[in-house]
């Protein structure tokens, strides 16, 4: 039993299942009338109702309803206890999303519905590893954990990209020692041994010249480039160490020609739409064609279902700094990636990067994700370093829309334990923000409609210090302007599109809730309120600021602010 009034009546518990299970089914598929006849039978036969106890938070939200009607207030009480413990509210509250890694570590169902209670709200699909029907299975465990959770989470394809690697060694690795000579050769095809190994990338010696450095195994191993002859690159090792196979490859400052997107990548996008990925994210990308061109692939693969992913763009080669505008303006957002970019530029130079594309990020009213290495030592141990702890709350205080977990919870012994410490510390730094709303919009000018409504919203919650701020939006643009800016009042998303709903998810400080609401302004306006009342978002005395359009339902039509006192 789920509490106090429950465990006191077993015949309420049947009651309330009952309600919240079948009615909403009959009453779509049969009618009003049939629904009301046939509830007061169900009453008597609970165990029909079994199967659909755990029905989508949608449909909970009819059986609510139905149960304010037939209840007469005494199971309403009942029920919205019910929704809390089981719906997005019971759930870590911290506005800084949490991206988490499916993996072996994690593909447990009970596992995974645990991490989605405990803060995941992107789960990333990392496409280096699989084949197309392992990716699809787990689209469909993170779909099921996430409605038995009763919580809408993003699914993110991350595309492998070009392979930058060495090839296999004979004996699976070798050990380089400082000063040796070491050839890598396009042409070769035995395995490695410790005076040379193949290359999975054979455009390598076309990209470099005598002098350059290579970074392999994420910068660990440094080769000085000597000589280019045909096929093969001759190198000196200046720092060594164990090299096994398939590391990657990086040129300090950049300059390998493989392209963003492969023939595999190509490929994956297709079966990402496939199961329609809320989000894909393109590695390598150097400029905004690359974008474009992904785009493009990605619309085309999801004509069929009707579907348009967002597309995140991980920042991680040299070459795409100096073009991140056009980058963004290509994106809907970016992934501060922090391993690559920092074999690439310096690790030295990485903070300060990463403080710059957040910044860059919001003003162009992009998301933004900070990557890499967040918790990673927590893959072996229970608890984060004290530097870990700083780390995440560094990139919460920058303003990132997210900070996302890797082998942390792909591979870690720890997967659960870790979305729980990172919720934690998010809250934490959360709290120490400083919201700067009036310095923010001194000088600002907005050329939309919809836009100004949005900004207006927020200036006015927080003038008023309003319980919460509302925006009834189609495709999520509001909630997303209105997301650049720091503010402390919780911002909920209303929209009729479960797509926006799960989009939504990767927003910071925005609560997607999918609800049908009328065509008609005033209706739906009541409508919201009901919802949020009924949720325990908001209570009789309490100021709330709400958005909408007039008429309803066209995207970007976003034109009309209310400032509303709940009675």
């Amino acid at each position: 039993m789920l509490c106090t009034d429950m465990r006191q009546s077993v015949a309420d518990y049947r009651f309330l299942a009952t309600v919240m299970g079948i009615y909403p089914l009959l009453l779509r598929c049969e009618g009003a009338l049939f629904a009301n006849q046939i509830t007061h039978f169900v009453v008597f036969e609970p165990n029909l109702a079994q199967t659909r106890a755990r029905r989508h938070q949608a449909r909970v939200f009819l059986g609510l309803s139905v149960a304010r009607t037939f209840c007469a207030g005494k199971h309403v009480r009942i029920a919205q206890t019910y929704l809390y413990q089981r719906g997005d509210f019971c759930m870590a509250r911290h506005a800084t999303k949490i991206v988490a890694t499916l993996g072996p570590a994690s593909s447990d169902p009970a596992l995974l519905e645990k991490m989605i209670r405990a803060g995941v709200n992107v789960v990333r699909l990392n496409f280096s590893h699989g084949k197309a029907q392992d990716h699809i299975d787990r689209a469909k465990l993170v779909r099921e954990a996430a409605q038995r959770a009763g919580r809408e989470v993003a699914i993110m394809a991350d595309l492998q990209g070009p392979k930058i690697r060495v090839g296999k060694f004979a004996e699976g690795k070798v050990m380089l020692e400082n000063g040796a000579k070491f050839v890598l050769d396009a042409s070769r095809t035995e395995p490695g041994d410790i005076h040379g190994v193949g290359l999975d990338y054979k455009e390598l010696p076309r990209d470099v010249k005598p002098g350059d450095l290579l970074l392999l195994n994420d910068g660990l191993i440094v080769l000085t480039v000597d000589a280019v002859r045909g096929e093969q690159v001759h190198t000196s090792v200046k720092v060594g160490g164990e090299l096994s196979n398939n590391k990657g490859i990086n040129k300090q400052g950049g300059g390998l020609t493989a392209p963003a997107l492969t023939g595999k990548d190509m490929e994956d996008i297709k079966t990402a739409m496939s199961f329609q990925a809320d989000y894909v994210a393109v590695s390598f990308p150097k400029n905004a064609t690359d974008m474009e061109m992904a785009r493009q692939l990605a619309n085309v693969a999801g004509a069929e279902y009707k579907h348009k992913p967002g597309l995140i763009a991980k920042i991680e080669r040299a070459e795409a700094i100096p073009l991140l505008e056009e980058i963004l303006r290509a994106s809907d957002g970016i992934m501060v990636a922090r391993g690559d970019l920092a074999v690439e530029v310096g690790n030295a130079a990485v903070p300060a990067l990463q403080k710059r594309m957040i910044k860059m990020a919001r003003e162009f009213d992009k998301v933004v994700i900070t990557a890499t290495q967040m918790m990673e030592s927590m893959i072996t141990n229970p608890v984060p370093t004290r530097a870990e702890v700083s780390d995440v709350a560094n990139a919460v205080l920058d303003g990132t829309d997210a900070v996302m977990l890797s082998a942390e919870t792909a591979a870690g012994k720890y997967p659960l334990e870790t979305v729980e410490e990172m919720s934690k510390i998010c809250a934490a730094a959360e709290g120490a923000e400083e919201v700067e709303l009036d310095g923010d919009f001194r000088g600002q000018t907005f050329s939309r409609i919809d836009q100004t409504i949005a900004m207006g919203a927020l200036f006015t919650a927080h003038h008023l210090g309003a319980k919460a701020i509302v925006a009834l939006t189609e495709s999520g643009s509001t909630a997303l302007w209105m997301s650049r800016h720091r503010i402390h009042i919780p911002i909920y998303a209303v929209t009729t599109k479960v797509t926006s709903q799960r989009k939504m998810a990767l927003f910071r400080n925005v609560r997607p809730l999918l609800m049908d609401t009328s065509a008609d302004r005033d209706t739906a306006l009541a409508q919201a309120e009901a919802h949020l009342k009924l949720r325990g978002i908001v209570d009789a005395g309490d100021v709330y600021a709400i958005t909408c359009g007039d008429p309803m339902g066209t995207p970007g039509g976003t034109n009309m602010l209310r400032i509303c006192e709940v009675r």
